[in-house]
């Protein structure tokens, strides 16, 4: 059974930091790219950022600057540093995996919730 599961997130003032975690089990994805994706309501899915096996990551023109992905092997982990968050920020956050560039990933956690408020 794969699984991934997210924590972190909740309600932070506009310009505040979150990190969310995503724990995978069930399978390692140590030689695979993982990726975050957000969703708030009323609009269509959106990529934030992946990171590669090797570490080289991508953001979203929207995010980059403010937010850094990074991943821990040895945990299964991947995680999202979030800083200086804007009340647009506000989504339900989606981890997936394995994750190649244009495809769509196998798995997806449950989503957490991220409310910016103003």
């Amino acid at each position: 059974q794969v699984q991934l599961v997210e924590s972190g997130g909740g309600l932070v003032q506009a310009g505040g930091s979150l990190r969310l975690s995503c724990a995978a089990s069930g399978r390692t994805f140590s030689n695979y790219g993982m990726a975050w994706f957000r969703q708030a309501p009323g609009k269509e899915r959106e990529f934030v950022a992946r990171i590669s096996w090797s570490g080289g990551t991508i953001y979203a023109g929207s995010v980059k600057g403010r937010f850094t992905i990074s991943r821990d092997n040895t945990k299964n982990t991947v995680y999202l540093q979030m800083n200086s968050l804007r009340p647009e920020d506000t989504a339900v956050y989606y981890c997936a995996a394995p994750y190649f560039d244009g495809v769509p990933p196998d798995y997806w956690g449950q989503g957490t919730q991220v409310t910016v408020s103003s």
